[in-house]
């Protein structure tokens, strides 16, 4: 019979890649982990793993048996859930990994409802601020609870299997301009604007290394331009206020637009791109109250965030 303890491990090391991060994740040290996979290779009676220079790899055995027990330790999250769901007056430790925009706007205000509606003993969040890629990577890899991510029309995401997501809300990708540089252009405050006609235009964009960059490089290469960049920073609030110092043109997901919007011009675009922002949890963990109350806190309807006011 396979014991469910080494499933986990096997687990484990499929995330993690190495024999040594798996201990420092499981709190073990090395060689019990190597024992324990040897245990589990006796069990399955097949090698599960197999050296490929310094390191392990997976054997076809050893994939199957991690795709069954990503399945088999979402059940016992759904059982630990239940008997969570039993004791009256629990409350716990909830991580959540979201990017920074939705930390600012989502995590922020529903930190402020938990202490407003809660009664002692409050449960406790902790908050990691990662891109979507490594929020997902965390949540894979159980360093957290919770991964707020996005995906945007014109680059979808694809989510683990092991995973359970639900969408949180859409919003659209706004044209950021100075109200001269707009007023140049002939457009009138939230005027949709065409993005072909704006390849003479110097741009702000993220850094590389995120998924809103690449979102710009295919709008922009949708509407036949590579966008002359001259500014490159991956806090939004940034690329706005450099906007409204007249040094380019950005595109910024309304949510990331800072509160005040007053020196600038906002427009809709002519071909849209939207960015969908999902709750992700590891299947079966949405079912403990202390993760279902986070998400039930997250999914109430909420007021804008930003006034209609577009210039």
């Amino acid at each position: 019979m396979l014991d469910v303890r080494r499933l986990r491990i096997l687990q484990h090391l499929a995330a993690y890649g190495t024999v040594a991060a798996t201990a420092e994740a499981l709190h073990l040290i090395p060689p019990a982990v190597s024992q324990h996979l040897a245990a589990l290779q006796k069990e399955a009676g097949t090698p599960v793993v197999e050296k490929q220079g310094r390191t392990l790899r997976l054997t076809a055995a050893g994939e199957l048996l991690v795709a069954h027990a990503e399945t088999i330790l979402a059940e016992l999250a759904a059982a630990e859930s239940g008997l969570a769901a039993l004791q009256s007056g629990r409350h716990g430790i909830v991580r959540i990994t979201a990017f920074a925009s939705a930390a600012r706007t989502l995590i922020a205000p529903l930190w402020q409802r938990l202490v407003d509606t809660d009664a002692a003993p409050a449960l406790a969040l902790r908050l990691s601020v990662q891109e979507p890629e490594d929020a997902l990577d965390e949540l894979r890899k159980r360093s957290t609870d919770l991964a707020v991510v996005h995906s945007y029309t014109v680059l979808p995401r694809s989510f683990p299997a092991s995973c359970e997501q639900a969408v949180l809300l859409e919003e659209p990708v706004l044209l950021v301009l100075h109200p001269h540089q707009a007023d140049a252009l002939g457009l009138a405050a939230g005027q949709s604007a065409d993005l072909s006609r704006l390849a003479h235009l110097p741009w702000l964009t993220p850094g590389p290394e995120t998924s809103c960059y690449e979102m710009i490089q295919r709008a922009c290469g949708a509407a036949g331009f590579v966008p002359d960049i001259r500014a490159r920073c991956s806090d939004f609030s940034v690329l706005a206020a450099l906007v409204a110092a007249g040094a380019g043109a950005a595109l910024i997901p309304r949510m990331a637009l800072p509160d005040t919007t007053a020196f600038l011009s906002l427009h809709p675009l002519v071909h849209p791109v939207s960015r969908t922002i999902f709750t992700v949890s590891r299947a079966g963990t949405g079912k403990h109250p202390d993760l279902r109350r986070v998400l039930e806190l997250l999914h109430a309807p909420a007021p804008p965030h930003h006034a209609t006011d577009q210039r």
